[in-house]
């Protein structure tokens, strides 16, 4: 894809700055795979969750460190538990599996997961489902849970001060009450229930964006099917620090009502002020959607042939969906990035994934035609990407199926251009539907 953005801020380093990288020798703008995956898949289930779309009223994923105060909220609504006990009992139930949880001492992270875990949306519910249909069981198992991790908590307090090389007897020892002071394990019937809850199962998003979980060994990992680049301009950066000043409206409003001078004059000056970058440029992306893989993860997860094989045409479907609609949210109130259309989109199958980034190794000279330069840099870089295809396609068999899609009438003169004076067939398409075979 190639797409052009005019004083956007979609992605920011840990300094507020625009992010960046060093490319053909000169710096260009990136925004990073991990914000368009995540505006990807985030599109992509909200359509599904609201019934719109190939995957319309599928299963999605959620991905969150609050699956023990979304199972308590569960447990709180749809089985009337009171909630300092549902919170309790969610938390030691999916500790107890393996997932570590914050500070208990600090009220902010106490019921957060360490780190985000990519389950299907109904999660929650199912293991609150499970606690409550063995809910003495569990309770009793809780309280002993509970009761040894505060009693390890306060021993490691009260040896806080002691020195930290001790002899080998003291080592015994507390090897010793460190194994009597174990808080009972899960018991397996419930460990097994709590990772059936968290397993992939058949969240789409999942299969399609895969998930690493190292924290529990035998819960599945998913190698996901999507493969994105880092997006980056096709020219060299262009970058402006913008002034800004906010009213402050109340300020504003005391002086227009002022009754003498001195009032009038009060607190004079904007209400803030600051600075924010502002970038602009043409970016090309890129991304791979792995059929194989789709449907090995879906019927990994439990799918039947067929079921399988229609849900991967469908993902696929609302896969190039996303990868045209979806952007990154950020700053989009203020620069209205949200509202782009790509320049051009370029799908096309083989046998292995072709990335055409090095198309752009020079940057596009946006200086006139007549001055030696190529001109604007969007229409510039289409001429590019076609012609490297073209030249890909005569040297790899396997490329076939290539279809255009542009929301910009000056690249679709350049698409007439291209197919008139080319002997590879790009077909030109006129709707996302149609980008998929």
């Amino acid at each position: 894809m190639l797409e052009t953005l005019v004083a956007v801020l979609p992605v920011r380093d840990e300094n507020g700055s625009p992010k960046s990288l060093v490319y053909g020798g000169v710096e260009r703008h990136m925004i990073t795979s991990q914000a368009r995956r995540r505006a990807e898949r985030v599109h992509a289930r909200n359509r599904a969750n609201a019934g719109v779309g190939a995957l319309a009223g599928r299963s999605t994923g959620l991905r969150t460190r609050e699956w023990a105060l979304i199972t308590a909220k569960s447990l709180e609504d749809d089985h009337g538990w009171g909630r300092e006990e549902a919170v309790a009992t969610a938390r030691a139930v999916i500790e107890a599996v393996g997932l570590k949880f914050g500070d208990p001492a600090k009220k902010t992270v106490a019921h957060l997961t360490k780190v985000l875990l990519f389950a299907p949306s109904d999660t929650g519910t199912r293991i609150a489902a499970h606690i409550d249909e063995h809910a003495q069981e569990l309770r009793d198992w809780r309280d002993g849970y509970i009761r040894i991790q505060e009693e390890t908590r306060k021993k490691t307090a009260r040896k806080g001060g002691r020195k930290t090389v001790p002899d080998t007897e003291s080592v015994q020892e507390g090897a010793e009450g460190a194994a009597e002071a174990s808080p009972p394990p899960l018991p397996k019937r419930h460990r097994d229930a709590v990772l059936s809850a968290i397993a992939p199962r058949d969240a789409i998003d999942i299969a399609l964006y895969g998930r690493f979980l190292a924290e529990i060994a035998d819960s599945p990992n998913v190698d996901g099917a999507v493969q994105s680049s880092h997006a980056f301009t096709v020219q060299q950066a262009e970058q402006v620090d913008d002034f800004y000043a906010a009213a402050d409206d109340a300020k504003l409003h005391r002086k227009r009502n002022a009754l003498d001078f001195l009032d009038s004059a009060d607190d004079a000056g904007a209400g803030m002020t600051g600075y924010q970058s502002l970038i602009s440029g043409t970016f090309y992306r890129h991304a791979v959607l792995d059929r194989t893989q789709l449907y090995a993860n879906l019927r990994a997860a439990g799918m039947a042939e067929e079921e399988a094989a229609r849900t991967v045409v469908d993902a696929e479907k609302e896969f190039v969906n996303a990868f045209v609609e979806a952007f990154p949210e950020a700053k989009k109130n203020s620069t209205a990035s949200t509202g782009s259309l790509p320049a051009l989109v370029l799908a096309f199958e083989g046998e292995r994934p072709y990335n055409y980034a090095a198309a752009f190794q020079l940057p596009v000279d946006e200086s006139p035609v007549s001055a030696g330069g190529e001109g604007p840099a969007g229409p510039a870089a289409v001429r590019r990407l076609l012609e490297h295809h073209a030249f890909v396609s005569a040297r790899r068999p396997d490329l076939k199926s290539a279809r255009v899609l542009t929301y910009d009438p000056r690249i679709d003169a350049v698409l007439r251009e291209f197919e008139v004076a080319s002997s590879t067939c790009v077909k030109p398409v006129a709707a996302i539907e149609e980008l998929t075979r």
